[in-house]
């Protein structure tokens, strides 16, 4: 769908005129809809991951800059990454480490927030959204394509299943397009999805019930002006969708995986979200995020000078004695779904991003840890430099995008900001970025106010 044949249809949502109702308007004048076969895998990982121990080494800075691990080569020349990442070597040409995104926002909240909406957030501080987050603005405008799977589903720890803990929210959009999510260690033997099967007694009070619920809506959306009856309704639709469907009952069952393949990605949390994140878009679901969060699960033993996330300060955490347990279970992790992605020919369908909220401080600093209670080494928020991978989607693989500076302290080459990787993912997705919806005021707002689409990656 282009912007004009859009636009023909008057300003979206000044009239409560929805995607929902813009699709169906062109089906009725005869126009083909047509959303491409695409999706997204956005493994998110919240804290911060620090650029120079991953992918933006800096072996000639000073000491207290470049700390203690070595880069090592990969099958692409000048694509180097940490020792601690070997697989990462074996399979550099299939993705690319972008190294020169930033921004402004050194809050973790606020750096969530700048992140996943592509907005200046209005509070600097804080996880509730002002904006929708990508997904939700996926979720949206892929409304009317029906899988049997949620267009927005996400994976979490337990007990961090909120949308506001990671920024997730649809803000204006409203309820509706709030992730799906599934909380919980995949690979726990007592794991499961609820509200995904139905007694096969039930199925005739079911459609009887539905049949009710039909004339009910139909009613209820002649007198409801809030928009509050759609996302019930909407909600409604989800859980009746994925009761029905064989395609969410097959999507979310690991064991039709093979011991081989639960191996290769790693039989803990982290390895087990990156294959069902895989499955689920197989499947037919639009945006999947799955957080890689706290590594010490699955049967990981805790480490005392480890932290839960990837805020390595001196007082959360050792970051070098931290880094040897999450760089290796992240490495296996991340480099299965690569491989898988193009192993099953996906590669063109699936584009995926992996990244937190920004990178951290260059230089090394020191103090006494709260678990610790001695001195050890860490590095602060620091949104002036990240580096992230990128696979799959169609895109030229094997590449360094950007570089920062000999200290790795800002971009040095090809500065580039959030807003041009969602740009990008937008171009994968079919989605026009100039798309406006509007606000709780009535404003309509651009799904992106501003960013172009990476030229290397196309």
């Amino acid at each position: 769908m282009n912007r004009r044949s859009f636009l023909q249809y008057g300003t979206l949502g000044l009239g409560g005129f929805g995607l929902t109702e813009l699709f169906r308007a062109q089906l009725q004048a005869g126009q083909q809809v047509t959303t491409p076969d695409t999706s997204v895998i956005f493994v998110w990982l919240p804290g911060g991951p620090p650029h120079m121990e991953m992918y933006d080494m800096k072996p000639d800075a000073p000491a207290d800059y470049r700390g203690i691990f070595n880069p090592i080569a990969t099958n692409v020349p000048g694509l180097d990454v940490c020792e601690l990442m070997p697989l990462h070597t074996q399979c550099a040409d299939r993705y690319n480490i972008i190294r020169s995104i930033r921004h402004n926002f050194a809050d973790h909240g606020g750096g969530h927030k700048r992140f996943l909406t592509g907005r200046d957030p209005k509070e600097p501080t804080g996880f509730v959204n002002d904006a929708p987050a990508v997904g939700s603005i996926v979720a949206k405008c892929r409304e009317h394509v029906q899988t049997g799977l949620p267009n927005y589903i996400s994976g979490t720890n337990p007990g961090r299943a909120g949308v506001d803990v990671y920024s997730f929210g649809a803000a204006y959009l409203g309820p509706s397009y709030v992730p799906f999510n599934v909380p919980g260690d995949p690979s726990d033997p007592k794991f499961e999805v609820k509200n995904i099967s139905l007694d096969a007694s039930l199925t005739d009070r079911l459609d009887d019930r539905l049949t009710l619920l039909t004339a009910f809506d139909q009613v209820r959306a002649r007198i409801d002006s809030t928009g509050l009856m759609n996302a019930v309704d909407e909600a409604n639709r989800s859980a009746v969708s994925l009761l029905t469907s064989d395609r969410a009952r097959n999507a979310f069952d690991l064991s039709q995986e093979s011991d081989e393949t639960k191996d290769r990605y790693g039989r803990h949390a982290w390895g087990y979200r990156a294959l069902l994140a895989r499955r689920l878009v197989e499947a037919g679901s639009s945006f999947v995020t799955m957080v890689m969060e706290n590594p010490y699960v699955s049967g990981i033993d805790f480490l005392k000078q480890g932290t839960y996330n990837w805020d390595s300060h001196a007082v959360n955490c050792h970051l070098f004695d931290d880094a040897k347990m999450r760089l290796p279970i992240y490495d296996r992790a991340v480099t299965a779904l690569v491989e898988d992605i193009y192993a099953r020919g996906l590669d063109k369908k699936v584009m995926l991003v992996v990244t937190g909220e920004f990178g951290r401080t260059p230089r090394i600093s020191s103090q006494n840890g709260t678990q610790t209670g001695v001195m050890q080494p860490g590095r602060d928020h620091w949104p002036n430099a990240m580096s992230m991978l990128v696979a799959g989607g169609g895109m030229r693989t094997g590449q360094v995008i950007g570089s920062t500076t000999s200290k790795g302290e800002e971009p040095k080459e090809r500065p580039l900001t959030p807003n041009d990787l969602w740009a990008t993912v937008y171009r994968h997705l079919g989605i026009d970025p100039e798309m406006s919806f509007p606000d709780h005021a009535g404003r309509p707002m651009p799904i992106l106010p501003y960013g172009s689409p990476i030229e290397e990656l196309l």
